[in-house]
């Protein structure tokens, strides 16, 4: 059975970063977009970034442009769009596809590994898996849930 450090991906930098460098931590993955209703979001995972970070919580950031063509920009133009708009201190990586053939083989795993409400596809921007310090998934959030409603469950990652 796979885990989270089992994969890689290309930083907005274009730094291929090792999912392993995060063992040990409890992780918050993320599909971000920055022109969608959910956007704001940014806000609440920054705030998540800067409570835990911390205590062991990694929240890592992956834009996609599936849903609605909502994140069109080049890595440096999301990179600024974050830090200019929200502040974004956490680590964010080049954009990706989460669902269909050309998904990333993370988004792979993690919608295999724990199927949304209507099944394995990412439902739309800012769906979210909250990741153990084992590396194993814990929960799947839907896109409208707010970060700071994981805040209960991610204490509960740390502790554990």
């Amino acid at each position: 059975m796979s885990d989270l450090y089992d994969f890689s991906a290309d930083t907005l930098e274009g730094e291929q970063r090792a999912l392993q460098d995060y063992r040990g931590k409890a992780v918050l993955v993320v599909n971000t977009a920055s022109q969608c209703g959910l956007t704001p979001q940014y806000a609440g995972l920054e705030q998540l970034h800067q409570s835990y970070s911390g205590k062991g919580l990694a929240v890592l950031g992956f834009p996609c442009n599936q849903f609605g063509a909502q994140e069109p920009g080049s890595a440096a133009e999301i990179g600024a769009f974050c830090r200019k708009n929200y502040g974004v201190s956490f680590q964010m990586f080049d954009k990706v596809e989460v669902n269909g053939a050309g998904a990333h083989p993370l988004y792979q795993w993690l919608t295999q590994s724990a199927p949304g409400a209507k099944g394995p596809a990412i439902e739309w921007n800012f769906g979210k898996f909250l990741i153990g310090r084992d590396g194993r998934i814990i929960r799947r959030y839907a896109p409208q849930t707010e970060p700071e409603d994981l805040a209960a469950d991610i204490e509960q990652a740390l502790a554990g």
